[in-house]
């Protein structure tokens, strides 16, 4: 169920994420002293508004996508030890509410990756609509979420040494997304 909670500005209708200006991105602790940071290449969405104002938001993503820009690392996310894109290809989002917090949002959803679906929660910024160049009005919007792996069956330990592991539990996902009006 999706609480009534209008957007400014934005029109009832269709909004389709445009993935050639958005970004999927993600980032997780490395040797417990950095990050790695990374991408999805391949994915789509919608917001779909309501004559009432209300909205609600669909999202997949294609994991076998993913780069953090080596590629050695990237097949090894690809394969069973984390994403296993080969049996679970496709990462969804679906929202179930959207409410105001301050002058933002949080949309809350179910989030499946690897076959297990949890609910999160996106802290959402609107940045606000424009009329395009000529393609009709755009809208951009910043969310972001901490998931932990482990709860998405990604269970892989590489300890090291002196304590710690090679890679951290918590994963942040970053979105920045511009969708166009369709109808």
């Amino acid at each position: 169920m999706t609480t009534a909670i209008a957007l400014p500005t934005l029109t009832a209708g269709t909004w389709a994420i445009d993935a050639s200006h958005s970004t999927v991105g993600f980032s997780v602790r490395h040797l417990m002293v950095s990050k790695v940071r990374g991408r999805f290449q391949d994915f789509s969405g919608a917001i779909t508004v309501a004559e009432d104002g209300t909205p609600s938001v669909e999202a997949q993503i294609q994991v076998a996508s993913i780069t953090t820009d080596n590629e050695q690392r990237d097949n090894h996310l690809r394969a069973a030890d984390f994403f296993d894109a080969e049996q679970y290809p496709t990462a969804t989002f679906k929202s179930t509410s959207v409410t105001a917090k301050g002058e933002d949002f949080v949309v809350t959803g179910d989030f499946t990756l690897r076959g297990v679906t949890r609910p999160v929660d996106l802290e959402l910024e609107f940045n606000g609509v424009n009329p395009g160049m000529g393609h009709g009005p755009v809208a951009g919007f910043e969310a972001s979420t901490v998931i932990n792996r482990k709860d998405y069956g990604i269970s892989i330990e590489m300890p090291l040494e002196g304590g710690g592991a090679v890679v951290g539990d918590k994963i942040t996902l970053t979105l920045e997304i511009e969708a166009g009006y369709q109808a």
